[in-house]
């Protein structure tokens, strides 16, 4: 190395830089001279003090602005190792971040008289580093950042040495850095969801890093907008002065060997890639050669029109495209091969055919082709199978001409499941067609002539009809749910659906659609734009002449899309899967009476169980609570006031009278079916009514189906699926018979009569049809013909004895009352 104080001032190969005080983590120095003798050198770095020196005329270089210098002819300067080399301890970087962010290591000046500055080491006789002398380090001591000792392989340990001298790095032979492939993640758990300019990126690199010696495998810590980022160098392409002069800073040969260093200058060409574990967000390079990135680079996410999906498109892509970024030669010494083939799975509506045809346009490849499951069948023999075949021989021909080099073909298979259901299942008429098709694309996605330039997305609502043998790995092996969008989701796909609304000022100001995306709770994709549809076609109304029906008022033209119109469109589009809100609100049409603390202690048992199961960070991710009591007892009415206080996104009722006429197997398909579309909600709530009604139990015999027995043990022992959270709370008035069949629940609530006088005179208090002496009046002719205090009627029979005596039109309430209650108390007797 050269003393840099003593150059006379000449221009900087390097660009345009700042001086050392605005840098203090990079060197300042210029290059020698070209025309001048060399200077001496002393413990392997130049010292013009020491007998050599520079002459006082102008430099003289050879290069243009921007390029790097021309060197000395071989015979004037050396490269490599120094004679003397020194055996230092390592230890932790005193030079904080102006050493971790610059690359520099810590050395004591004492070890290194002769430095006037920045030095480049040699470590271990194969790790170039750029070391700066500073009193932190003592005598026989070097200060290595973490990133360093990583990639040197150095430990801190009370016996560990490293030799250590100075490196000549200005030889005749110096080679340079014309493209590197730099791996970039966030450093720390500070970070951004910004997306990183990568020609920016690469300006901040060549500026911090500028002069120094990269290699393979080097990792390197830059602080970047007050973001700590790590890079990692993957590959390097070096060239030398005579190429660079030539051909450009491109031409050279890539090595990946740990001696394949250069030196980074502002011409470099740097390639970042994402680093899988990091959560960091790339821009498209413009400079990056469209043979080598996968992603179209005009490419923007806004225009797929896709919201509420961007884990499931990050997963995607790291799965599916990420091996496809990098040269092919590297990762055929992984070893591995691209993934061929993904299924999107999920309810429909929720954008798996929108997300499979945006893909295509998101990637430089060819035009995907789509094809519908049902279009594969064709009644000739052999003809189904020729159209599979036909999918795959453009890709077939190509991979034979271009091998790896070939590009990426795409192929769409949307209803997937029509034509790939369970061999043997008899799909296909009989006829074994269907076989034979499963077979067919089985043979192309991994057979013997594998192909590694296809891509097929399959896509279906019913994974479980899908063969298995099409889903292992090799063939549809990324498995990606498309599931209901969560309320971030819903106000990206509401926000999507009402730009043009918005951008034309036809939407009125008090529509929110943070309000909106929070009340539609299980809207898929598709019925949030069936919602704007109908706000829109109220809009329409406003503005039709009565009487007519193409008849348009004049202020049509002053239409507007307001929060009435989107509050009624949510009367008429439901979601699919979701809360079943007629059918449960039917179940307490007339309201939760708390006439009892007991009653209070029911529903806050029930909060208690519903908070188990949403706490995300408790194990109880399902949890079955039995709800038992007399007949008439509210029993179901506060389950679906539980239910509803639970605010799931999913709520079912599965109640007998829906059931009427079906078979078991139908009962238990049914069973099934709910339980499937519950576990596709984050948080769901299943209520079932009268349980041993569903079994076909019945006292007399006794008598009760064992099939749906079976099925409803199997769903109430089955855990959710990862991420999803299950209630499951069943109604009966016949406890022991549970305990016979031997069906168990988690958890059990009791549900008592109306048992005292007390109870009573609250029930028709708060009924506010009697006056405070009916009630005495009641109560005591109840007494008086029972002969007992104890009432013993559930709270169904007290309301209908309350609609009786009102209903009855007479001028004695307390005594028509009376009368049916003292029925129903001798009934239960």
């Amino acid at each position: 190395m050269f003393n840099r104080n003593n150059i006379p001032s000449m221009p900087n190969p390097f660009g345009s830089r700042p001086d050392a005080s605005q840098r203090p983590s990079q060197h300042n120095y210029d290059r020698a001279p070209q025309q001048q003798p060399p200077p001496n050198r002393q413990q392997g770095g130049y010292d013009p003090r020491m007998g050599g020196g520079y002459s006082d005329q102008a430099p003289q270089y050879g290069g243009q602005p921007g390029m790097p210098p021309r060197r000395a002819p071989p015979q004037q300067q050396g490269r490599g190792q120094s004679e003397n080399v020194v055996q230092l301890r390592p230890i932790k970087s005193p030079g904080g971040n102006a050493f971790a962010f610059g690359n520099l290591a810590a050395v004591c000046p004492q070890d290194f008289p002769s430095a006037q500055g920045d030095i480049y080491i040699l470590i271990n006789g194969t790790y170039v580093l750029t070391a700066r002398p500073t009193s932190g380090c003592q005598p026989r001591e070097i200060g290595l950042t973490d990133a360093q000792r990583t990639w040197a392989g150095i430990t801190l340990g009370p016996n560990e040495i490293v030799n250590v001298s100075t490196y000549d790095a200005f030889g005749p032979n110096s080679l340079y850095l014309g493209n590197i492939s730099v791996e970039v993640g966030f450093a720390s758990r500070k970070s951004t969801d910004t997306q990183y300019d990568q020609d920016e990126l690469a300006a901040q690199v060549i500026k911090t890093f500028s002069e120094q010696m990269l290699a393979p495998g080097q990792s390197l810590l830059m602080d970047y907008k007050n973001i700590p980022l790590r890079l990692n160098v993957k590959s390097v392409e070096l060239t030398d002065l005579a190429s660079i002069e030539k051909q450009g800073a491109g031409a050279g040969q890539t090595r990946s060997d740990p001696q394949a260093r250069g030196f980074l200058f502002n011409q470099t060409k740097i390639d970042f890639f994402k680093d899988p574990r990091s959560e960091i967000k790339l821009k498209p390079s413009n400079r990056r050669p469209a043979a080598n990135s996968i992603i179209t680079p005009d490419f923007k996410f806004e225009a797929m029109g896709i919201g509420g999906l961007d884990n499931e498109f990050s997963a995607i892509f790291r799965r599916a495209f990420a091996s496809r970024i990098f040269p092919p030669g590297l990762v055929d010494r992984l070893g591995i091969q691209h993934v061929r083939g993904m299924l999107l799975y999920g309810p429909p509506g929720t954008g798996k055919t929108l997300i499979a045809r945006q893909i295509g346009k998101m990637l430089n490849a060819r035009e995907p082709k789509v094809i519908n499951g049902p279009e594969v069948l064709n009644k000739y023999v052999g003809a189904s199978e020729e159209n599979i075949r036909k999918l795959f021989a453009d890709a077939e021909k190509e991979y034979k001409e271009k091998g790896d080099e070939s590009g990426l073909h795409i192929i769409i298979f949307d209803e997937l499941d029509a034509v790939c259901k369970q061999r043997g299942s008899g799909a296909g008429g009989g006829t074994g067609v269907g076989d034979s098709v499963v077979n067919q694309l089985l043979s192309k996605l991994d057979g013997v002539d594998q192909l590694n330039n296809i891509l097929l997305i399959g896509m279906t609502n019913r994974m479980d009809m899908i063969d298995e043998a099409l889903l292992r790995a090799g063939r549809l092996e990324v498995h990606m749910e498309i599931s209901l969008p969560d309320e971030h989701g819903r106000h990206q796909i509401l926000n999507i659906h009402t730009t043009k609304m918005r951008t034309n000022k036809i939407m009125d100001t008090d529509v929110d659609l943070a309000e909106l995306a929070k009340v539609t709770k299980n809207f898929s994709g598709a019925e949030i734009s069936g919602l704007v549809k109908a706000a829109s076609s109220f809009a329409f109304s406003r503005h039709i002449k009565v009487g007519t029906m193409a008849g348009i008022k004049d202020d049509v033209e002053n239409m507007k899309v307001n929060r009435s119109d989107f509050i009624n469109a949510l009367d008429e589009v439901k979601p699919l899967f979701g809360v079943s809100e007629e059918e449960i609100t039917k179940r307490i049409n007339r309201g939760i009476i708390h006439y009892s603390p007991f009653i209070d202690n029911i529903l806050q048992q029930g909060r208690l169980f519903v908070n188990q199961v949403r706490a995300t960070d408790n194990a109880t991710s399902m949890l079955s609570v039995l709800v038992h009591g007399p007949p008439g007892s509210g029993k179901t009415a506060l389950a679906a006031k539980i239910a509803i206080d639970s605010e799931a996104p999913f709520i079912k009722l599965i109640s007998p009278g829906d059931m009427i006429g079906y078979s078991e197997m139908q009962k238990v398909q049914q069973f099934d079916k709910i339980f499937r579309d519950a576990y596709k909600s984050p948080m769901s709530v299943i209520v079932i009514d009268n349980i041993e009604l569903l079994l076909d139990w019945v006292s007399v015999g006794p008598r009760f189906s064992n099939t749906c027995l079976v099925a409803l043990k199997a769903l109430l022992e089955k855990q959710p699926p990862k991420d999803r959270r299950l209630i499951i709370l069943a109604t009966t008035t016949e406890r022991s018979v549970m305990q016979q069949l031997n069906l168990r629940f988690n958890q059990q609530i009791a549900v008592p009569n109306v048992n005292k006088q007390e109870e009573l005179a609250n029930i028709l208090k708060q009924s506010s049809k009697f006056e405070d002496e009916d009630i005495r009046r009641a109560i005591g002719e109840i007494q008086e013909v029972t002969g007992s205090k104890s009432i013993g009627v559930g709270i169904k029979d007290v309301l209908l004895g309350i609609e009786t005596a009102t209903s009855s039109g007479g001028d004695d309430l307390a005594g028509t009352f009376a009368s049916v209650m003292t029925g129903k108390i001798a009934e239960n007797l």
